[in-house]
């Protein structure tokens, strides 16, 4: 493992749908989310995070150090009980594991950090984004919440966004019943024709210094998984998504050398004049004022 972060950084990334859902929401209906004000797209960092996390799994396959702690088919207890069987905690049963690491707690007063470490250098997504670890929460453990270096905030569209319900049929009957009153059934998907998203992001590596580690390899990756978070994950519903930009903002220090805001404003994304109806990234210009940034924050963009 590479030595830890030393500087702290923010981040702006730039991707589109076209002719897909990007988020659905549950509560209407799995029908794009939209800021019901604005009109705008919107995406959770939940959303991106996963993506991240898919990404991760798909290319590191369970290495050491690269496990995936929040994963499909996995309970969070599972992953728990490696970190207990570590300090010799055997017991399957939850209430018996809670019990068990209450009494190792009483001998032995690291066993908080002990956990910690263990679950930080073994899990990629708790080293990077933090984790609740409810089994060491009911223990009373102050390691049961990790506050990762790195956060994600919503992605918002640039423009508002137009959510369009497409009508489809299929030739296949669900029953031999229905087979006899009818040859198609319908359906509905929700797409978004085309949409523009930015999200914004932070890397603190106080945190990654003083609590989960996260390295100099780890950020590599992290912004491998950010440009290639779509390329692995196409799928009929979603459409046509990429990663049209990754802005790096590099300070350099720790603590940074400037607020973050001034950095997120200096990124500036518009429709060119003669466009009315954005359908393609083309359709905008993107525009890095790096004269309003201080000469000490170093700027890349990463596509």
């Amino acid at each position: 493992m590479s030595e830890v972060i030393k500087n702290r950084y923010e981040f702006v990334v730039l991707f589109d749908v076209e002719n897909g859902n990007p988020n659905g929401d549950p509560d209407a209906g799995n029908m794009p989310r939209i800021d019901p004000e604005s009109g705008l797209g919107l995406v959770t960092d939940v959303c991106i995070k996963r993506k991240i996390r898919n990404y991760i799994e798909t290319v590191k396959e369970e290495e050491k150090g690269y496990k995936i702690y929040i994963k499909e088919d996995a309970p969070l207890n599972r992953s728990d009980r490696e970190a207990c069987k570590e300090l010799g905690v055997e017991e399957s049963d939850d209430k018996k594991v809670t019990e068990a690491l209450k009494k190792l707690k009483k001998n032995d007063p690291n066993v908080d950090l002990k956990l910690r470490d263990y679950m930080c250098e073994n899990f990629y997504d708790i080293r990077t984004f933090g984790a609740v670890m409810t089994t060491f929460v009911k223990a009373a453990l102050n390691c049961g919440q990790v506050r990762g270096p790195v956060q994600i905030g919503f992605a918002r569209s640039i423009d508002p966004i137009i959510s369009q319900e497409v009508t489809i049929t299929r030739v296949a009957i669900t029953t031999e019943k229905d087979a006899e009153n009818k040859s198609t059934e319908m359906g509905r998907k929700c797409i978004v024709p085309y949409g523009l998203y930015r999200v914004e992001g932070y890397i603190s590596a106080n945190l990654a210094r003083k609590v989960t580690g996260f390295s100099e390899d780890d950020l590599e990756l992290l912004w491998d998984a950010i440009i290639n978070m779509f390329e692995n994950d196409h799928s009929a519903a979603r459409g046509k998504m990429a990663v049209r930009e990754l802005i790096v903002f590099k300070h350099s220090k720790e603590l940074g050398d400037c607020p973050a805001y001034k950095l997120f404003d200096a990124v500036e994304v518009s429709k060119k004049e003669d466009v009315e109806y954005p359908r393609k990234y083309q359709d905008y210009k993107v525009c890095v004022h790096e004269e309003t940034i201080p000469d000490s924050v170093e700027v890349k963009r990463m596509i």
